[in-house]
């Protein structure tokens, strides 16, 4: 029930972010914004924890600020992923930074609001 709750959470963040943020669009079916939600989580288990490592001088150096940077790196890695040339789920970004800056701070945020509000199935 966890994982559903996550993957719904994380696909609420993501909906946000193509509404929100200028730069961002989907155009998939639902099920294939299921699979990115996915896929978001996966990015954010593997390549995050391995970024923000080998990015720890830069985010102690700023004070935590770089990993901003961290999460937009994350959520380019997973429009890439998203988009026609590997594995064609509709989702693609216009702006290389801004438009995923934006997007992964709008995620970021949503995301931990519905966390906050959302049972955790504990």
């Amino acid at each position: 029930m966890k994982f559903i709750i996550t993957l719904l959470t994380t696909a609420a963040s993501l909906w946000v972010a193509v509404w929100l943020v200028d730069g961002i669009e989907f155009s998939g079916a639902w099920w294939q914004f299921l699979i990115v939600a996915i896929v978001i989580g996966l990015a954010n288990a593997i390549a995050k924890p391995i970024i923000t490592f080998f990015s720890l001088p830069f985010i102690v150096m700023t004070l935590g600020l770089f990993l901003f940077i961290v999460n937009a790196l994350v959520f380019q890695l997973v429009v890439w992923l998203s988009g026609p040339s590997v594995l064609d789920l509709g989702l693609a970004s216009t702006g290389f930074f801004w438009a995923t800056f934006w997007g992964s701070v709008v995620i970021s945020v949503v995301g931990w609001v519905l966390g906050f509000v959302l049972p955790d199935g504990d």
